[in-house]
């Protein structure tokens, strides 16, 4: 089980995805033309093996929108998790009344979305793909787009609350693993659970990257003027690098 997509929100989707392509060296796998069902359009990127996704709203009253607005602007929006087996991680759903908001039965791709307001700090979505190894959600030739001269993976997220503890107990239960501290540690990523303190609330604060050289990446970030306060903030998401 681990981390495997990690979604931005931005009505401007092209200078996110500009951005994100330019800095880490992305290109861009996949447009999904299935989630106009949300009212959305995105773009997918290729993270290693790992995907960045930047969706829009194009239609009036989505989710998407109304995320912005409560947060005062775009940012980090869901969180997607590869699991072994969906049904037993549906038996965790139910077990602490965790609503679904979407569910997916494709043969390749098997995955439920869970309330936010139920889980806390952003959508989650547990997602089984057959075979494991490949993504749906990144259409059939994402592995031609894979460039990892400047980028090995995505590693972690971070999400802040008014009470972080309590929100890593519920993703804890959810997720069916306990750890120490303020982080879940999946197979070899990780969630981690802080404080609001930059007043916009609940939600995503950080993605995590891996990088080759992250002394080249953070030079590259600034001549790209990515950086305010020594931090690299794209789509309204700090990016840090490990």
């Amino acid at each position: 089980m681990d981390l495997r997509q990690l979604v931005i929100v931005s009505k401007e989707q092209d200078s996110v995805v500009s951005c994100l392509c330019s800095l880490f060296n992305l290109k861009v796998a996949f447009n999904d033309p299935e989630i106009i069902h949300f009212g959305l359009e995105n773009s997918l990127m290729t993270v290693g093996r790992s995907f960045l996704e930047v969706i829009s709203p194009v239609q009036d009253g989505t989710t998407a929108e109304r995320f912005i607005k409560r947060r005062g602007g775009e940012g980090g929006y869901m969180i997607i998790i590869q699991v072994d087996n969906l049904n037993e991680s549906k038996k965790l759903v139910v077990q602490n009344e965790v609503n679904v908001v979407w569910e997916s039965s494709h043969s390749e791709a098997q995955a439920i979305h869970l309330h936010p307001k139920d889980m806390g700090g952003a959508i989650l979505s547990l997602d089984q793909m057959n075979p494991p190894s490949s993504w749906k959600w990144a259409g059939t030739d994402w592995e031609e787009t894979i460039d990892s001269s400047v980028v090995d993976t995505i590693k972690g997220v971070q999400i802040q609350s008014a009470n972080p503890a309590s929100m890593k107990q519920k993703w804890e239960r959810v997720l069916g693993v306990k750890n120490d501290g303020n982080k879940i540690l999946l197979d070899s990523t990780w969630i981690e659970f802080i404080e609001d303190n930059d007043g916009r609330g609940e939600g995503i604060h950080s993605f995590n990257i891996k990088v080759k050289d992250s002394e080249f990446v953070m030079k590259k970030a600034e001549e790209l003027n990515l950086v305010k306060g020594n931090q690299i903030i794209i789509g309204g998401v700090i990016f840090t690098l490990s």
